[in-house]
């Protein structure tokens, strides 16, 4: 007579871990072997976990990563393509996060960029770390209107707080006065505070021409490239090799 209110209660509290361990529980013949202590524990434990995987799904619907399943576990370490294997598994632990270091990831199109920024991005938000994931055009774009419009301070606001912010395809276009100011803003309010990871098909000792103003470009890179973890990838496309090896299993 019991399970029913319990069960009811446990919802009300929005225990709904708690809730499904104690109705799987109930219909299991070996719990009634079970002593309190160990319901307890098993109704407590199933409520952690709920309430873990709710912040990871919270966290990446809040990035909104480009490639949401992209995962470290499924790297392909195997297509040459100058991916340090030792060093990415590295980055998987997420202590440069942790320790506010940035992430230059550099290469030509198709090789993989982006989707290796969204698994180190996916993993950050297992870590319970808050992440956000922007193409750089589309930033731009976003702060233009947000200038106009009054949501500058709330945007600002949440690129600089998150503790992950991966700004996808840097360059080839060169930044205009106003890009560059938001950009110096966001770099310097972020600089030992929060980690940024950066895709580009562009050299790094090309980013200066970008950003196409000696003084800004000093400045902002002397912010994100001290002290940054770098990934030189090179070789075919990932895409082209992926789309071959399809043809040849159809």
């Amino acid at each position: 007579m019991l399970n029913h209110p319990t069960h009811d209660q446990l919802k009300t509290l929005k225990l709904d871990g708690m809730a499904d361990a104690f109705t799987e529980l109930q219909e299991q013949d070996q719990a009634d072997d079970l002593g309190h202590a160990e319901w307890l524990a098993l109704l407590l434990d199933r409520e952690a976990a709920n309430r873990s995987t709710k912040r990871v799904n919270t966290r990446l619907r809040t990035a909104r990563l480009r490639h949401v399943g992209a995962s470290i576990e499924d790297v392909d370490y195997r297509t040459p393509r100058k991916l340090d294997k030792t060093l990415f598994q590295q980055l998987g632990t997420c202590k440069w996060i942790k320790d506010h270091r940035c992430l230059l990831i550099t290469g030509p199109c198709g090789i993989g960029k982006t989707w290796l920024g969204c698994a180190l991005g996916q993993k950050a938000c297992r870590h319970d770390y808050t992440v956000l994931y922007k193409r750089m055009p589309r930033l731009f774009a976003e702060l233009e209107l947000a200038h106009g419009d009054g949501r500058f301070p709330r945007l600002f606001r949440s690129l600089v707080k998150t503790d992950l912010l991966i700004i996808d395809d840097w360059g080839p276009d060169r930044l205009n006065a106003s890009q560059r100011r938001d950009l110096m803003e966001i770099v310097e309010d972020r600089y030992g505070t929060g980690s940024t990871l950066i895709t580009s098909q562009l050299p790094i000792d090309t980013w200066h021409e970008v950003i196409d103003e000696p003084t800004f470009a000093d400045a902002i890179l002397d912010r994100l490239v001290h002290n940054a973890y770098r990934l030189e990838l090179d070789g075919p496309s990932m895409r082209k090799l992926q789309a071959k090896n399809e043809e040849q299993a159809a």
